[in-house]
């Protein structure tokens, strides 16, 4: 990254990196150091800074060797030696955790801990050979074994747990390596989706913006979100957020005369303009954060541990500052740390609880997880007390021996055994699958998602849409194909219903049009020629000035000459579109002197301004109330009835001697004289109402919501048929859904809401607000029985807040601004409503998965928990070896989460109505099918146990002696469970008592693999897996009979699935979400640790993120403003919201090191390097 850029991440002092700049600035006017110090200053300190070193900010872009208009030459050399010097526009991600690194975490598990510590004891005993062995003293401990010459044989069982131990590690560690690429794979996609618009060569270019060079001229416009720090050199009207560096919520106006700056990681929230980047990757702003926040990690990490008691206090002054500042941690994503988004926005998620409760299935999970794990311990323990009680009063009180010390050893043997047959029933009850589940079924789902045009953020969000209730949607580009045209028009005085001939127009009129069009439109915005033969025209841009503009094209004329002839920078005054003003006006100078406004928009806005309109002659009439009322009636419903948009375009003349106060925006828009009103139609895309038919079949409400008037929205609902003739429902505009939710005092009251929300189908001419507070009041409500689960779409950036509310928001990959990105959970790549439905579908594949996955491992552990215990009480020993118990957990864990979470969704997911928030995981159906195979497998293997030998005429295994060789009887029982289990495992496909299993099971090839493959080795197993694995070698007649006794278990799914659940009332149901009430704060974080690995897999390196990001950015500003103490006066003008912060902050959170003595700033600044930044 030449070593420029990382010279300065380790912050040098100032003079050394003076001098190690100055022969590096290769042929550049200025040095990397320059122009950090620069964008270190705000407002008018900046401008003089740049007049005194500079001249004018065209100075700075000699200096830099670039053209304010032209843009730098697209010379690779060029930009190579760019970026040597003044770095890259990329962040170094942290490093991902090595291979051996998720090893070693994954041995952290308690059981596996337990275990080993089992089977080293177990390997040690076994070479320890006691002098007494002979005596018979000691019992007839070791019989049966010296026949064999199997003595030495002991240690294999220990050695057997210890490879089956690092068996289940390397898998985990594999899947969670995996699972780590997947997300870093993920996160790459998303970085090579974001272009920013540079001038290069004059020509605009969209570049990846890690592309993006010191030097560049970038294009700059609404809903941005600024990739690089740089220098305004011409703006219209912009307004930027810049709270995710500041935390102040207002938004700046940024111009080229009064303050210049823009900063990368801030949104652009209105207008437009050019500049020229000053500074990329680590030493932009949000590079220096990251900087900071990288070299504090470690720290942070170790404090964490220490830390975690006062998290809960850090997380409410958290909050608080996250209120003032909606996406701290996401706003930086441009630059993305590789790790980027998923993780930050988990960890928000974390952060402020309230937002985002924790996914529902999680919490279900979780619980259920606890309460299994809870009984496995108490099963495991009873099982060892029994067998020790057992023992010893066999040996000591039945028989009478007294306890020598010779035979310790021999009877510690006994003992350890006795431990390692408990600790593997625990591990058999302890479905630690669970989260490995969840994550590969979730994981599954989300590569597969982006196949569909889904591409997945958080991973939650893919479970949450299955249980998705309502759905709103937005009209533009979702529903409709955002391919905008102009079909009617109403011009001098006639309602054209298509494209008028331009002979029919009066040449004024033809011409102020043309110029109206051409000029009060984005010069961003073109229509380009078609990139192939016979395909439509290219729309570039806003999709309504492409609408108008191809219009113009339409009439025979062209805007690119009209544009030349007035090129931006002539522009005189520019009042960008906005969700408030819904309209846009360019001011330009007339060649006499005075003034010409054009202006666009709504047309009953515009219409109310118009005092004036063009006759069929071009002269101007008056335009009074009532012509406008009469207009409305005859040309702008009929036009929305047939679903159009309707635009007005009107324009004003100022003469020499009058310039207005152009501040006043009220009064320069006023008194304007109406040249045209057009109908824009967008068609319906031709997949969307079939869509919506499956969502309304799938128990979810689609809901649109709208900036278009109400008519046309009518018009395109009924199109969609999201309202359907004769039903009962409320299309409300959203002036009048504010009349009826608010009270005397304009206050939103839950209770009025109530009463709209639930017939309410479409709502036109809606602010963001609107849509903001139609959201939260649904998502709030209390009226039905379950809680309603709300996806929302957008693209503006003005849809941020409703997105970041709902439980799912989806924004648009093509139209959508980088802002409505951050603040989504999925993007849509395609921008289609259709995509919507798909997601809907992985959702619920993903709950019914996890249920799959659910019933087949609860089915092996109570059947493995119960044999274990059981025969371990009778016979002194579970007829299933610790080994074997570990293959069986391999199995039923591992595998079994592989091949039951990769079944792919079927079109039968769309036939039920939602689960909702509160139904259980395990429903009756599944507690029948549980119990049901779990009482078949019990009666064989308890009638294998105890008359096996006799029916297969074969020595019995019961009682015999430590170290003995396997027994074929205990290798038919392990044998027969195993087949059950691979039978039961076609069983479990199926949650709803279907009756065909086998539907569809050639489309999972996974399944299939994994089902023949456990298959094969099961033979390895018991054919040559010898006394590790405790076997002996069967006959084919043997084989048979278990498979015979494996298929039973589909016969027997037969017979459950004909009992009806109705009948079982006595079936309780299982794993409910937790309960509002039911959780305290402690057992939740009790619960959260002992499953929630999975997630914490994905927060671990992050967990700084939250804690430290508002932190730091605070005290960088402190710190870096008293070193520069001369500019003082900057810090005092934000003192007072940095020092609130810094003050709530520092007390609540592990001790900070940046000492503040506002009262004396000049002490702090007498030690420029001394602040430690934790």
């Amino acid at each position: 990254m030449g070593d420029m850029a990382n010279s300065s991440i380790e912050f040098p002092p100032k003079q050394q990196q003076q001098q190690r700049d100055a022969p590096q600035a290769g042929g550049f006017g200025c040095t990397l150091a320059e122009l950090r110090a620069l964008m270190e200053l705000r407002g008018a300190e900046a401008l003089q800074k740049i007049q005194e070193a500079y001249g004018d900010i065209g100075g700075l872009c000699r200096r830099l060797k670039t053209s304010p208009t032209e843009g730098l030459a697209d010379n690779t050399n060029d930009l190579e030696k760019r970026r040597q010097i003044y770095g890259q526009n990329f962040i170094p991600p942290k490093q991902p955790k090595t291979f051996l690194q998720l090893v070693w975490e994954a041995l952290q598990d308690v059981t596996l801990i337990i275990l080993e510590v089992a089977a080293i004891v177990s390997l040690g005993l076994s070479f320890y050979a006691p002098p007494g062995e002979e005596s018979e003293a000691c019992g007839n401990v070791s019989g049966g074994a010296e026949d064999e010459g199997e003595a030495e044989a002991g240690w294999i069982e220990g050695a057997a747990i210890l490879l089956s131990v690092i068996c289940v590690v390397l898998v985990t560690a594999f899947n969670d390596w995996s699972k780590e690429k997947q997300f870093r794979g993920l996160q790459s996609r998303i970085e090579q989706e974001q272009k920013f618009t540079v001038i290069r060569n004059g020509q605009l270019l969209q570049v990846p913006v890690a592309a993006l060079v010191v030097g560049d001229i970038a294009q700059v416009k609404y809903g941005d979100l600024l990739p690089a720090d740089g220098v305004l050199i011409q703006g219209n009207d912009l307004k930027i957020d810049e709270s995710s560096l500041t935390g102040e919520s207002d938004h700046v106006r940024k111009s080229a005369d009064k303050d210049p700056m823009l900063l990368s990681g801030t949104h652009v929230m209105e207008g437009s303009g050019r500049m020229v980047v000053t500074a990329v990757g680590v030493n932009s702003q949000t590079g220096i954060i990251f900087t900071l926040l990288g070299a504090g990690g470690e720290e942070e990490e170790k404090k964490d541990k220490k830390g975690k008691q006062q998290d809960g206090a850090m997380d409410s002054s958290q909050t608080r500052a996250k209120k003032q500042d909606g996406a701290v941690a996401m706003e930086m994503q441009p630059l993305k740390s590789a790790e980027g988004g998923e993780m930050e926005e988990r960890e928000k998620k974390k952060a402020s609880v309230p937002k985002k409760e924790k996914s529902v299935l999680q919490g279900k999970l979780t619980k259920l997880a606890v309460q299994i794990g809870k009984a496995g311990l108490v099963m495991s323990a009873i099982t060892v007390i029994i067998l020790v009680l057992y023992f010893v009063i066999e040996a000591f009180v039945v028989d009478g021996r007294v306890w020598l010390a010779e035979c310790t050893p021999v009877y510690v043997q006994y003992f350890v055994k006795f431990f390692i047959i408990g600790v593997t029933v625990l591990v058999v009850a302890v479905p630690e699958g669970l989260p490995l589940a969840v994550t590969i079924s979730l994981a599954y789902s989300v590569k597969k998602m982006m196949k569909d045009n889904n591409l997945v953020r958080h991973l939650d969000a893919c479970e949450t849409m299955g249980n998705a209730t309502a759905i709103c949607s937005d009209k533009t580009g979702t529903l409709t194909t955002n391919r905008m045209t102009v079909v009617q028009s109403y011009l001098g005085d006639t309602h054209y219903k298509e494209i008028p001939a331009p002979s029919a127009l009066t040449p004024k009129i033809l011409d102020l049009l043309v110029h109206a069009i051409s000029i009060n439109s984005a010069y961003t915005t073109k229509i380009l020629p078609p990139e192939k033969e016979g395909a439509l025209p290219r729309q570039v841009g806003n999709k309504t000035e492409c609408a108008l503009l191809g219009f113009v094209l339409d009439l025979k004329r062209d805007f690119q000459p009209v544009r030349e002839q007035i090129p931006e920078e002539k522009l005189y005054k520019v009042y960008t579109f906005n969700s408030v003003r819904k309209s846009m006006s360019t001011v330009i100078r007339m060649p006499d002197g005075g003034f010409r406004l054009f202006s666009k928009g709504a047309s009953e806005i515009l219409l109310k301004k118009c005092t004036n309109i063009l006759n069929s002659n071009g002269e101007l009439r008056s335009f009074r109330p009532r012509d406008r009322d009469d207009m409305v009636k005859k040309v702008i419903e009929p036009m929305a009835c047939d679903g159009l948009r309707t635009i007005c375009m009107a324009y004003r003349d100022f003469s020499t001697g009058q310039e207005p106060d152009w501040d006043n925006e009220n009064e320069v828009v006023g008194d304007l004289t109406c040249i045209a009103v057009v109908g824009i139609e967008d068609p319906v895309r031709p997949e969307v109402p079939e869509a919506i038919r499956k969502c309304q079949r799938a128990g979810i409400t689609v809901r649109m919501v709208t900036g278009d008037n109400i008519n046309t929205a009518r018009a395109i609902a009924a199109k969609c048929g999201i309202i359907q003739p004769g039903e009962d429902f409320l299309c409300l505009e959203g002036k009048e859904f504010n009349r009826r939710i608010r009270n005397e005092k304009g206050e939103i009251e839950q209770e009025r809401l109530d009463k709209v929300w639930p017939k309410l189908r479409v709502l036109a001419r809606s602010s963001p607000t609107d849509k903001h507070t139609l959201v939260k009041g649904i998502i709030d409500s209390t009226t039905g029985e379950q809680r309603q689960v709300v996806a929302v779409t957008g693209d503006g950036t003005n849809d941020g807040p409703a997105l970041k509310k709902a439980d799912v928001g989806f924004a648009m990959g093509i139209a959508g601004t980088d802002v409505a990105k951050e603040a989504s959970d999925i993007i849509l790549t395609d921008d289609n409503f259709t995509s919507i439905v798909k997601a809907v579908m992985w959702g619920r594949n993903v709950y019914d998965s996890i249920s799959k996955f659910l019933q087949f491992q609860l089915t092996v552990n109570v059947v493995a928990v119960i044999v274990a215990f059981t025969g371990a009480c009778i016979t002194q020993d579970s007829p299933l070896k610790a080994v074997q118990m570990l293959w069986v957990n391999l199995i039923m864990d591992t595998f079994a989460s592989l091949a039951l979470a990769t079944e792919p969704p079927t079109e039968s997911l769309l036939l039920r109505k939602p689960y909702g928030r509160d139904k259980p995981l395990i429903s009756r159906t599944m507690m029948k099918n549980i119990l049901g195979h779990a009482v078949y497998q019990l009666t064989i293997i308890f009638t294998l146990l105890f008359v096996g030998e006799l029916f297969f005429d074969i020595d019995s295994g019961r009682d015999a002696p430590l170290h003995s060789p396997p027994s074929e009887h205990y290798t038919i029982i392990f044998n027969t469970f195993v087949m059950m289990q691979l039978f039961n495992e076609i069983n479990a496909r199926k949650i709803h008592g279907e009756r065909n299993v086998f539907d569809g099971i050639v489309s999972n090839p996974i399944f299939c693999t994994i089902v023949l493959g456990t298959f094969a080795i099961q033979i390895i197993i018991v054919q040559f897996g010898g006394k590790p694995f405790s076997c002996s070698p069967l006959s084919t007649e043997q084989w048979l009979w278990c498979l015979f006794v494996g298929i039973g278990e589909l016969v027997w799914g037969q017979v459950i699935a004909t009992i009806p659940t109705s009948q079982l009332k006595c079936l309780k149901e299982a794993g409910h979400g937790p309960g509002k009430d039911e959780m305290t704060d402690e057992e939740l974080a009790e619960g959260e640790e002992e499953i929630d690995h999975a997630e914490r897999e994905l927060r671990r390196g992050q967990i700084l993120w939250f804690r430290g990001l508002n932190r730091i950015q605070t005290q960088m500003e402190v710190v870096s403003t008293f070193k520069r103490s001369g500019s003082f006066q900057g810090a005092v003008r934000r003192r007072s919201s940095v020092l609130s912060q810094l003050h709530d902050v520092t007390n609540l959170s592990t001790p900070t090191h940046v000492t503040l003595s506002a009262a004396k700033p000049t002490s702090a600044s007498g030690n420029p390097g001394g602040e430690s930044i934790p």
